[in-house]
């Protein structure tokens, strides 16, 4: 009796430990890791017409074609630049790109000077760098000239900002450009006069732009520039007073790769 009881004992805890292994397995919950951000590349285009001088200096204006580029957002490797909200509104610090386009000037366009060659378009592009607030901000821009002058410029400005309402922002601020003696000497000398770079003229911009979409919107600005020094001292120069004013649509580009 007692060698059944120790029997009993011993198998009666095998119903229990069957049980619990007939239950199912949790398996431990596996949180994937947040994917890294990808890479983009985002810029604004603006193309329109602009009335500006014949050439730097003329008395006379023609309308023409008119490109602008402007790099919004830029994220690759160490580079982090802008921010994916389109409603994002920049401040601090922070790097952008410059561009300006210089149309050609036939030598005969000139006509109280004689002998000058004619100077093909240029393309100048370059870097810069920009501090801005809600209200206001200053930049200072390099560029580096292709095709009709290969030589190096530098602007300066600054804008006050108003922004009446989400899509339309007003700007207004004054300008200086600098140029060295090659970019003095392309413009703004004759054979007979030598021109040397520095401060090249001073002015101010006044410009709105109207967002129709978080892609497209229209861009408009008026200028005024003053020739200072050897620019405004060169006989090719008429008219110290330049004027200026552009219109054109503006398209928000966004690549992801």
């Amino acid at each position: 009796m007692r060698r059944l009881l120790l029997a009993a004992l011993a198998l009666s805890p095998l119903p229990a430990m069957a049980g619990a292994l007939d239950q199912p397995m949790v398996e431990p919950m596996i949180v994937p890791a947040p994917a890294a951000p990808g890479r983009a590349l985002g810029f604004t285009l603006r193309g329109g017409l602009a009335a500006s001088p014949t050439y730097f200096g003329s008395d006379e204006y023609e309308v023409g074609p008119d490109l602008g580029f402007a790099l919004d957002r830029l994220r690759f490797g160490p580079f982090d630049i802008g921010n994916d909200d389109p409603g994002f509104v920049s401040t601090g610090f922070g790097l952008r790109g410059s561009f300006r386009y210089i149309g050609e000037r036939e030598g005969s366009d000139v006509e109280n000077v004689a002998g000058l060659d004619d100077i093909d378009a240029a393309l100048e592009l370059g870097l810069g760098a920009s501090y801005d607030t809600e209200s206001f901000g200053v930049f200072a821009d390099v560029r580096r000239g292709f095709g009709g002058h290969e030589s190096y410029v530098a602007e300066l400005g600054a804008d006050a900002y108003l922004r009446p309402s989400d899509r339309l922002t007003l700007r207004a601020g004054p300008r200086v450009l600098f140029g060295d003696d090659d970019y003095a000497q392309t413009y703004f000398g004759t054979p007979g006069y030598t021109a040397d770079g520095g401060l090249i003229s001073a002015g101010a911009e006044l410009g709105a732009i109207y967002e129709f979409s978080d892609s497209w919107g229209l861009d408009g600005a008026v200028t005024y520039e003053r020739l200072m020094n050897d620019a405004a001292d060169s006989p090719i120069s008429l008219d110290d007073d330049q004027f200026g004013a552009r219109l054109g649509l503006t398209r928000e580009v966004d690549f992801r790769f």
